[in-house]
């Protein structure tokens, strides 16, 4: 399916900005090339790594990412086969301080690895949109995300793939941060329709939908179905981005 969507005419730079693979992804080859080469050669899409390797038991409200002790060996693989960052997720389920203290702390510290590496981390602290306060959930993260952007070297920066707040606009702070490349959204569960009308709601912010994205998309369907429905998807998506 992910080979499928690629190589299809509708996939390209012109409305998509990136694509975040799987390890086993990057390690194959599209039409004769490195996925990553290819992704940037043929269709001028940024290439992302997936670099976590599953969370931890829920513990003070949120799941931590699990411990990655092959981490620079994998970030030394996705240099030499041309990506260009990376993508680390951890979850945040109710407003617990320290938790999601925790979990942004987490999430800068292995962004510096990454940075170290000459890659852009894109760091990922999911807000389950079915948290009972998830409004303050966002609240508090907002201000350890802050904090943490605040202890970065002037020429450290980094991506934020984050759930669409509930309040519309919460993360501007964070995209007007000098250390802030981009603030894109997760669609965290939502349908196709329901994550664009959110995400067009907060100016500036774009979207990085998986289950969203790729919603209506089957290995049956023919040729052309498949391609209308890519459209269709992509440009929903896009000019909900665009706001």
């Amino acid at each position: 399916m992910r080979t499928r969507i690629i190589v299809n005419a509708k996939f390209t730079g012109e409305r998509t900005v990136g694509a975040i693979l799987f390890e086993q992804t990057m390690d194959r080859e599209i039409c004769g090339k490195p996925t990553a080469r290819y992704l940037w050669e043929e269709k001028k899409v940024v290439p992302f790594l997936k670099i976590d390797k599953g969370l931890q038991d829920e513990k003070d409200g949120v799941q931590l990412m699990k411990d990655m002790p092959q981490l620079d060996a994998l970030l030394d693989r996705a240099v030499a086969a041309g990506i260009f960052g990376t993508k680390e997720r951890s979850v945040i389920k109710r407003a617990d301080e320290a938790g999601i203290r925790a979990a942004a702390g987490q999430q800068f510290e292995i962004g510096r690895q990454v940075l170290a590496k000459g890659l852009v981390p894109i760091l990922e602290p999911e807000v389950d949109i079915k948290a009972a306060d998830k409004d303050k959930c966002e609240e508090l993260l907002l201000a350890a995300l802050l904090d943490g952007l605040a202890k970065l070297g002037p020429e450290q920066r980094v991506i934020f793939k984050l759930t669409i707040p509930s309040k519309p606009n919460l993360y501007k702070p964070v995209m007007e941060h000098a250390n802030t490349l981009r603030v894109v959204a997760l669609s965290g569960g939502y349908s196709r329709d329901d994550a664009c009308k959110l995400l067009a709601e907060n100016a500036g912010m774009i979207a990085s939908f998986s289950r969203a994205f790729s919603e209506g998309l089957s290995a049956k369907q023919s040729d052309e179905d498949f391609t209308a429905t890519l459209d269709m998807s992509t440009e929903m998506i896009y000019q909900a981005s665009s706001t």
